[in-house]
């Protein structure tokens, strides 16, 4: 199969493909050499949409959180071709003594740790993982807002919202 198809994300300029590639696999299920073969092939097929997460593996006995991220990144750096993909990651989980929500401050350290991982200065996608109904939704949007304006992320989304939730947070 190619994928030659590539479709507008939301109202982002990011053009993806309507296949969109799990991360999560990356240092978990499969190791670094296996997930660049598994890359390599699905971009030559045509795919460029890759998702990840900063949490992604961290429930592995002895990985910390960043694996998926850090393979991607190796990978990025290793065939040169970070402007064909989309990159979407997210935060939020808990990442133990790295912390966890939405917080201003917990985005603003975490997008840098992801930006590090994956040997990038910008993130197409950067997604709420999981809602914080501790932190209220303007403070996680105006930081996000912030990071948009200073280049380091293109778009944002949210994962694992409710309907409710998704709409106030739409509202803002």
């Amino acid at each position: 199969m190619v994928i030659t198809q590539r479709r507008k994300l939301g109202r982002s300029e990011l053009e993806v493909s309507p296949i969109s590639f799990g991360g999560n696999v990356f240092g978990w299920t499969i190791d670094e050499n296996s997930s660049f073969e598994i890359l390599n092939s699905f971009i030559e097929a045509g795919g460029n949409f890759i998702d990840t997460a900063d949490v992604y593996s961290k429930w592995v006995p002895g990985n910390q959180g960043g694996e998926s991220e850090t393979i991607l990144g190796k990978w990025l750096k290793q065939r040169g071709n970070r402007d064909q993909v989309v990159i979407a990651t997210k935060v939020g989980n808990d990442m133990g003594v790295r912390g966890q929500g939405l917080s201003r401050k917990h985005i603003q350290q975490a997008v840098e740790d992801s930006l590090q991982r994956l040997q990038t200065d910008y993130i197409d996608l950067y997604q709420s993982h999981i809602d914080d109904e501790n932190t209220p939704l303007e403070e996680t949007l105006e930081t996000y807002a912030e990071l948009i304006r200073q280049g380091k992320v293109r778009a944002i989304g949210a994962s694992n919202y409710s309907a409710e939730r998704l709409g106030q947070a739409l509202d803002n």
